[in-house]
């Protein structure tokens, strides 16, 4: 697995399957064009995009359409070991809130996140992304 800290060649190839998702946006609203890639455990990468909806409320984000489409084709043990997002629009875009709580339940918690920021490009550990997730554990004892 990459470092929490940097970009290695493998992150910069999936922030450019990110960024090749990112052209199929449909942002007609906002005109912000989001793609996000995930590398799953067994290596495959899934691609998602941001689908708006002139109901803002009802917009999908790009990291929620990937991991929608990981469950979906390969059900709901996949587990993510690493995730980029991309825009078109040179603007920090981290994944939201609500990404990043949706993620959670699938991703490492190591697994590095790559994402545009304020700074450059960033590459973070999700745990630190995301330190206080909310996490319900179900008792299966009856």
């Amino acid at each position: 697995m990459e470092a929490g800290d940097q970009l290695t060649a493998a992150l910069a190839a999936l922030l450019e399957q990110a960024r090749a998702a990112a052209q199929h946006s449909y942002s007609p609203y906002s005109g912000f064009r989001v793609g996000a890639a995930l590398r799953l455990n067994d290596g495959t990468v899934v691609i998602g995009t941001n689908v708006e909806n002139v109901s803002y409320g009802l917009t999908l984000c790009a990291e929620r359409a990937a991991l929608v489409q990981a469950v979906s084709r390969f059900g709901p043990t996949v587990r993510i070991t690493a995730a980029a997002v991309a825009n078109l629009n040179d603007a920090p875009s981290p994944p939201c809130g609500a990404c990043r709580q949706v993620l959670a339940e699938f991703i490492e918690p190591d697994a590095p996140v790559v994402f545009p920021a304020a700074d450059g490009t960033r590459v973070m550990a999700f745990r630190d992304m995301m330190p206080l997730a909310f996490d319900m554990k179900l008792d299966k004892r009856g």
